[in-house]
């Protein structure tokens, strides 16, 4: 059976790594990734459209100071986009963060079985933690560097747009990100706290055991007898 402390940061562990599992569900089920502000001017129309999407769905609205807007749009992200590279690229995006949902998982598993048992294979130890966080931290942030090179360079939102409004002419888009974009920093920074604390324990672990091969280096020089 592990020791008291051992179970005690494990546990730690396992709910930092829980909490970026749970957050990583919650960011892929919003839509509130971005909003893409469109300004919209020609004969029949002035004005701005707003499109809010995620992943996987998105609404878009229209403000127009003249001309008649359009009801609300709700929309699939994949499901109106034609097979272009901004199709391709938003699935790698959501291929990178389903990853990083897979390895925060496992390491609620690794984190949860240490905290229960002293496992004999390497691998299932602090080794297996430290993996499964850096992987999932990485995929993460590859999912924050795609999406983000997917809206400003490959004009994911334009593209969405025009499947949205294909007879309206666009003057130019700017570009604000949501809170589901922004807790990505929150998943790094849980995988960051989880290995930290592993770090911690094996720190102390090692020691622990060099005390126990060198007890006359860690002992009170008064208390020793010649």
């Amino acid at each position: 059976m592990p020791t008291t402390k051992k179970t005690l940061m494990f546990l730690s562990s396992f709910f930092t790594s829980l909490g970026s599992f749970i957050v990583i569900c919650s960011i892929l089920g919003t839509q509130a990734w971005i909003t893409s502000t469109i300004a919209v001017r020609d004969s029949a129309s002035n004005g701005s459209i707003f499109i809010t999407y995620g992943l996987f769905h998105g609404e878009s609205s229209q403000e127009l100071s003249h001309g008649l807007a359009e009801p609300n749009k709700n929309f699939a992200v994949l499901g109106i986009l034609n097979n272009s590279s901004q199709k391709t690229l938003h699935l790698v995006t959501i291929l990178f963060l389903v990853l990083s949902l897979l390895t925060s998982l496992l390491s609620s598993g690794f984190t949860f079985y240490n905290s229960i048992s002293n496992p004999y294979q390497t691998f299932l130890g602090p080794m297996g933690v430290y993996t499964w966080n850096g992987l999932s931290a990485s995929s993460v942030f590859v999912t924050m560097i795609l999406f983000v090179a997917n809206t400003q360079s490959n004009l994911l939102s334009e593209e969405l747009f025009h499947m949205l409004y294909p007879t309206t002419a666009s003057k130019g888009t700017t570009h604000s990100y949501g809170y589901s974009f922004w807790l990505i920093l929150l998943i790094i920074l849980l995988n960051i706290v989880t290995v930290t604390i592993i770090i911690f324990y094996q720190k102390a672990r090692y020691q622990r055991k060099q005390e126990q091969r060198k007890p006359m280096e860690y002992a009170p020089r008064d208390g020793i007898l010649f």
